[in-house]
């Protein structure tokens, strides 16, 4: 059985808002913080490569975009005003993004407190770099 996923009709950055708009063929649409997009980016730079390897972002509050490329038919590669430009979001990623928001968000808000951001402190904090341990620039 082939379930048809949904398709994106329509994609707007806001800069100034810092949101990116994106609506489906199934009637759903979302309205995702360029930081939200930011933190959950599915680069190796912050999910790592396996479990356990993700890395905390933190300072990304004003994050911006500077671009969206087209990637094939099925994603974009957001690029990022921090240099970030490596995440490649699929139409179906963006969806679950889109869906899942608001736990995502909570769940992110706990992680900062967590590794010792009192409140939402984290979210202005700047980033520490571990280093490339994948061995690609990011």
């Amino acid at each position: 059985m082939n379930i048809a996923k949904p398709q994106p009709t329509s994609l707007n950055a806001r800069t100034q808002s810092r949101v990116l708009e994106i609506s489906f063929d199934d009637g759903r649409s979302f309205v995702l913080p360029f930081e939200l997009i930011r933190v959950y980016s599915p680069s190796a730079e912050v999910r790592g490569h396996g479990v356990g390897q993700e890395t905390l972002q933190t300072g990304k509050r004003e994050v911006g975009l500077v671009g969206i490329e087209p990637v094939g038919n099925y994603a974009v590669r957001p690029l990022f005003s921090d240099e970030h430009s490596s995440g490649i979001f699929t139409w179906e990623y963006l969806y679950w993004l889109g869906e899942n928001q608001t736990q995502l968000w909570q769940d992110y808000l706990q992680k900062l407190q967590a590794a010792g951001h009192p409140g939402e402190t984290g979210r202005d904090a700047p980033m520490i770099s571990a280093g490339r341990a994948c061995g690609s620039a990011h």
